[in-house]
This record gives C-alpha cells, sequence and structure tokens, in this order.
C-alpha cells in the first residue's frame, strides 16, 4: 500500500512539474520578443546561453549534475544532435521572431509533433493511422491558412514565419539523431555538454559580429537594461536548464504521451501572453486556423498516446504485482 501510495504521489510531482514546464515554454516565446527589443538575435542567444552555462556550471559545484564518461567515438553524435539543438533550433527560433509575433510563433511551434510523426513514417518506416493522417492534413490546412490569408489585416514576414518553421524541424532532427545518445547516456549529462558547446558556439558568432563592425564595446550594453537582463535570465535558466530537469523527472514517473498533451497547451499561452504582455492583436484567421492547428495535432497524437497510456499502466500493474509477490516471498 505504502508502495502505491508513494508512486501516486510522484506522479502528482510529475504531473505538476508538466504543468509548470508548459507555463515556462510558452511563455518564453514572449521573453524571447522582449529581449529583441534591446538587442539582434545574436546578441540574445549568446547572453541567454551564458547564463544557461553559468547554472550548468553552479548545478555542478552543487552536485547535481555528475558527467559521464563519453566514449569517443560518440562525440561526433553529440556534436551533430548539438547542432540541432540547440543550436539552429534556438538560431532559428529567434532570428524567426525578430519578424513575427509570439502568438504565430506558439501556433507554428505546435506542429512540432506533426512533423515528428511525418519523418518517422517516412525515415523510420513508423505506421500512421487514418485518424493520424487526417490529423495530419487538417494541421497544415490550419498553417496554410493563416499564412495565405490575404485581407490586408497584417503584413506577415515569410521570412521570419520560414525560420520559425526550420526550428521546429530542427527538432525532429535531434529526435531522430539524439534517440541513440538518449539512451546510452542520462539526460542531465547531455543537457551540460549541449548547452556548453551552444554558449561558445553562440558567444563566438556574437563577438566575432561585434568585431567586425567595431563596437564590441555594445556586446553587454543590453545587460544594463532590465527588461533584457530579465529576459536573458529567464530564458537562460529557466527554459533552457529547469524545463530539462523537470522534463526528465517528469518522464520517470509519467507516460511520454503526457508530455506530448501538455505540449499542445504551449501556443494557447503563448497567444494569451503575446496578447496581454505585448498587446499582439488575434485575428479572426489566426484563431481559426490556429484551432485547425491545435485539433490536428490533437487527433496525431490520440492513437498514439491510448496506446503508450495502456502499456505504461500494464508495466506500473505489473511492477505492482511483482512488489506484492516479493513482499509474500519474504514472508
Amino acid at each position: 500500500m505504502k508502495t502505491t501510495n508513494k508512486i501516486e504521489n510522484q506522479k502528482v510531482l510529475a504531473n505538476l512539474g508538466l504543468v509548470i514546464v508548459t507555463f515556462i515554454v510558452g511563455l518564453s516565446f514572449i521573453f524571447v520578443k522582449i529581449g529583441l527589443r534591446e538587442a539582434d538575435a545574436y546578441d540574445l542567444l549568446a547572453h541567454r546561453f551564458t547564463i544557461a552555462f553559468i547554472s550548468i556550471l553552479i548545478l555542478g559545484l552543487f552536485g547535481k549534475i555528475k558527467l559521464q564518461k563519453i566514449y569517443s567515438k560518440d562525440w561526433v553524435y553529440i556534436l551533430i544532435v548539438s547542432l540541432f539543438y540547440p543550436i539552429l533550433f534556438f538560431g532559428f527560433q529567434t532570428v524567426g521572431m525578430e519578424s513575427s509575433t509570439a502568438s504565430q510563433a506558439g501556433i507554428i511551434f505546435a506542429l512540432s509533433p506533426t512533423f515528428t510523426i511525418i519523418a518517422g513514417a517516412l525515415f523510420l518506416k513508423e505506421k500512421t493511422t487514418v485518424i493520424q493522417k487526417i490529423g495530419v492534413a487538417l494541421s497544415f490546412l490550419g498553417l496554410s491558412y493563416i499564412f495565405l490569408y490575404k485581407d490586408g489585416v497584417q503584413n506577415q514576414s515569410w521570412l521570419g514565419n520560414f525560420f520559425l518553421i526550420l526550428s521546429v524541424l530542427c527538432t525532429v532532427g535531434y529526435y531522430m539523431i539524439g534517440k541513440r545518445l538518449m539512451q546510452r547516456y542520462n539526460s542531465s549529462s547531455l543537457t551540460a555538454i549541449m548547452i556548453s558547446i551552444a554558449f561558445v558556439v553562440f558567444n563566438s558568432i556574437g563577438v566575432t559580429q561585434h568585431l567586425v563592425n567595431g563596437d564590441l564595446n555594445t556586446f553587454f550594453e543590453p545587460l544594463r537594461e532590465q527588461s533584457f537582463l530579465l529576459s536573458a535570465l529567464y530564458l537562460g535558466t529557466l527554459s533552457s536548464v529547469v524545463t530539462s530537469f523537470l522534463t526528465n523527472y517528469a518522464l520517470t514517473f509519467v507516460p511520454a504521451s503526457s508530455v506530448s498533451i501538455y505540449n499542445n497547451l504551449n501556443p494557447i499561452i503563448a497567444i494569451i501572453g503575446g496578447i496581454i504582455f505585448l498587446h499582439e492583436h488575434l485575428y479572426a484567421h489566426q484563431l481559426i486556423g490556429g484551432l485547425a492547428v491545435i485539433a490536428g495535432v490533437s487527433l496525431v497524437l490520440f492513437i498514439k498516446n491510448k496506446m503508450v497510456s495502456f502499456q505504461w499502466s500494464l508495466n506500473l500493474k505489473n511492477s505492482e504485482i511483482v512488489i506484492w509477490q516479493n513482499k509474500n516471498n519474504e514472508k
């Protein structure tokens, strides 16, 4: 009985962690836009990952992160995975958001599970159901409606939207290539290494850009602005580090499908946050298209979630049976 209660408490804490992650990720689009008011994309990325790197060092000093020994043959895979995430993922995202709204970015990023399903079918030969195919079609119809809507409502940045879509595609590459690494090493070690690589890359780009322009002294100027510093702290600590640990904890006690369900709420939070904090306008065509995207993604995940949840519940019951049998054997 105590074991069952402990598992239930851990599930409650895991789901609470996922709720916190959902809000952090959803609001991260708003903080990116706030940071871009005081600096360009490359400076924001450099300062964001400097703070993330410092956070990793502090956690390492307190023994919260212990790096595993990495085999030399795996370093190539780690560098490739790091190229997709976080380097290209956050690079395309931040550059794209220079000319896009937080609301629209949230809608585009809701397509991540849809792209993952497509990639799995194309490259891993994973089977998809009719419902999932309908969901994929509905998602892209919703996105196409937003992009192709022409009624003088707003000037759309095609280049910004293009970069945001590339950012979403990078997550697919990260999942596809990183799967092997995740099975060999613990997630905290990989997170620490990837953030360290991003710290070196983005700071190198930022400093080089200022050296070429002859204004290196302006590299740290944005940090004097309270709004930028708050944005960099939020993105560097909460959005880059805290979410990783909370998600990893959650995945230990709840099925992966639950994470996908919570991810569906990210665009809703981004849209509401954009309206409240950035005074963005949500037009009818964005609302209709966004609802179609979210509905499509829900269909994409529907069958998969039911199957994974059933399997996870079955495994949990089997583990409880084993525990009960062991206790009887001890008696």
